[in-house]
């Protein structure tokens, strides 16, 4: 069986988890491509066909990223049933919950591996979120063996791209953007990273294809090559023939957990966009409808009386959502938003997520054979919430200046009512997990207590109990107090400050 493999975690103690399981192999030599010059002398590359001056100029800008997480090998039987049934709930909706070692066991720490680059003298660095995803410590390690301690500037799960920041106390050497756009299938391209730890290797290739989809999101627009990228490999440059970065090498799609020259990257020209927001805010705030959508095909056009195929066919509305306030139904077929025309479901997915929470928009929707104007509030994204929860809490508070507790927050959609059997007049933000080691967990604090009121201040959101806990902060206190909610029961808990 093929796996699309997120390409970090190489070596670890304990057994750090390599995504979809797959085991390091060996190494092997791969001496089947020849490359020759192009025949327009524009680029840097050289008449001879050699790479050399680009990996001269674009090697010192890579950089090593290291990560140490907290583990443990507590089985399954160890765990509550309850623990483990909201545990699969929570991933169900697409919030990975870390395992939590019991009292009587001692955590363990992993080493984990990824790659990246640097995009300015000052130190910031460009890499996967899944390279950074829940770690307790990051260090970057530069081209030339400097070690260095690295903070968290911004991640976004959704596009999965981070940003870090390293101070070194010298300019360092950069790599530049590229226009991915141009990429053309059969151009030639270069993947820089750190395979399984090995140091700095190059690869080479050619693009292979453009738009690739994998299904984990709206931002599935990957370029597929054929440069071998193994673990390790995650969240280093993708460049051109000019050394300019086109792409952040992802993914592979692999029966055997190596490199089989089908690789992913991000484009350049949406991960430079999503890059500059990270670097502003930290977090972007994607936009949310709650429909089921499905492509409209040309027996879903004759039917409906369309005269193409275009458009994204709703085939749920969830309740209590901004789709089903807007008076969407199933049956519709979104057309165009905010005047944007909508080709597939994934257009549909991908403009809603462009937009911010609370932005007012109009949709098309073709419905009882003609065209109605929907307008539609925006709502927050579930991803937007699971930024605390996916972020470790001390390097989002090292990022924002934010106090941390040690939680990651969620909001309480219909199905996660449904889960905890709460009923509607509950509002607050459930908690989706805890750091084993932070002071929420020491005061008591579970996955599953929704947080009711901070500092007796009801809140509504995963975002206002995040702003409630901030102004706690900046207010000078060195704890805060939340009304929690569990099985039906209200308490106080007072939860102190984690120290940074």
């Amino acid at each position: 069986m093929s796996h699309i493999l997120r390409q970090h975690r190489t070596a670890a103690l304990v057994g750090a988890a390599i995504i979809a399981g797959a085991a390091c192999l060996p190494f092997a030599i791969n001496t089947s491509k020849a490359f020759a010059a192009p025949s327009d002398t524009g680029g840097i590359l050289a008449a001879s066909g050699s790479f050399a001056s680009i990996v001269d100029a674009d090697k010192p800008a890579v950089v090593t990223i290291t990560t140490t997480m907290r583990t443990t090998d507590v089985s399954a039987d160890q765990q509550s049933p309850m623990d483990e049934q909201f545990r699969q709930f929570f991933e169900d909706q697409g919030i990975p919950l870390p395992r939590q070692a019991p009292h009587n066991q001692p955590s363990q720490h992993a080493m984990a591996l990824g790659s990246g680059f640097i995009i300015s003298p000052d130190g910031v660095i460009v890499t996967n979120n899944h390279v950074i995803d829940n770690a307790l410590d990051i260090k970057v390690t530069l081209d030339d063996g400097t070690e260095l301690p690295a903070k968290l500037i911004g991640t976004d799960p959704k596009s999965d791209v981070a940003v870090l920041k390293i101070a070194a106390g010298k300019p360092l050497q950069t790599i530049a953007w590229g226009d991915s756009d141009k990429l053309k299938l059969g151009d030639q391209i270069l993947a820089i990273g750190n395979p399984f730890g090995i140091g700095t290797t190059v690869t080479a290739g050619i693009v292979s294809a453009r738009g690739r989809d994998l299904h984990s999101g709206p931002y599935d627009d990957f370029i597929q090559i054929d440069a071998p990228i193994n673990h390790g490999n995650s969240g280093g440059p993708l460049v051109d023939r000019e050394g300019k970065v086109v792409g952040i090498n992802t993914a592979i799609y692999s029966p055997n957990g190596g490199s089989v020259g089908v690789g992913f990257a991000i484009p350049s020209d949406e991960a430079k966009a999503i890059v500059a927001k990270l670097q502003k805010n930290g977090s972007i705030d994607h936009g949310y409808l709650g429909v089921q959508i499905q492509p409209v095909t040309k027996d879903v056009a004759d039917a409906v009386g369309l005269d193409k195929t275009g458009g994204a066919l709703v085939a749920a509305v969830s309740a209590d959502t901004p789709a089903a306030q807007a008076g969407l139904k199933p049956g519709d077929i979104v057309t165009s938003v905010g005047g944007e025309a909508v080709k597939t479901p994934k257009d549909l997915s991908r403009l809603v997520a462009d937009l911010s929470p609370g932005t007012r928009e109009s949709l098309a929707v073709w419905r009882d054979g003609k065209t109605i104007d929907l307008n539609v509030t925006v709502g927050a994204n579930a991803d937007s919430q699971k930024q605390a929860a996916t972020t470790s809490p001390e390097t989002q508070g090292q990022a924002s200046g934010q106090p941390s507790l040690g939680i990651g927050l969620a909001d309480l959609t219909p199905d996660v009512r449904q889960q905890l059997d709460l009923p509607r007049s509950v509002s607050g933000a459930v908690v989706a997990s805890v750091k084993p080691d932070k002071s929420a967990a020491a005061a008591g604090i579970q996955s599953g207590d929704v947080i009711v009121s901070v500092n007796d201040r009801p809140v509504h959101n995963a975002r206002d109990v995040k702003a409630a806990i901030a102004e706690a902060g900046k207010a000078g206190r060195k704890s805060v107090l939340l009304l929690v909610e569990r099985d039906g029961h209200k308490t106080f808990v007072a939860v102190p400050f984690s120290a940074a």
